[in-house]
């Protein structure tokens, strides 16, 4: 199975994500695409991928918690998760989730972006 990942690699909070999910990845079977990279092709507008967090899985597009979902299938460590996530309830419960992060996303991404120049 190979699931494809896009992400903000604009976003201080996407690129630690997307940083520690590579080191999972042992077998490589997620491909990461930087929606900020112009020349990456993308399935969807630029608006829309940055929007939500997207990923194909065996030809499907996935967007949201289902998309972490699918992720997280593709990394042994994380498989479990990934599966129990395939539960209506139990994927209803985190698009909450992460409906609730989207919202606060913006403050946590200038919070980020201050630790990181602290740390530059």
């Amino acid at each position: 199975m190979t699931v494809t990942v896009w992400h903000d690699g604009g976003c201080p909070l996407c690129r630690r994500e997307i940083a520690l999910m590579r080191r999972l990845d042992r077998h490589r079977r997620i491909s990461f695409v930087d929606v900020q990279d112009g020349a990456s092709q993308c399935p969807l507008d630029r608006a829309s991928l940055l929007a939500r967090f997207h990923a194909e899985e065996n030809g499907q597009m996935l967007s949201g918690a289902a998309a972490f979902a699918a992720m997280w299938r593709a990394i042994p460590l994380l498989r479990p998760l990934g599966i129990v996530a395939r539960s209506p309830v139990v994927l209803a419960a985190l698009e909450r989730a992460y409906r609730l992060f989207l919202r606060r996303r913006p403050a946590l991404q200038r919070l980020a972006r201050r630790l990181e120049g602290r740390v530059a």
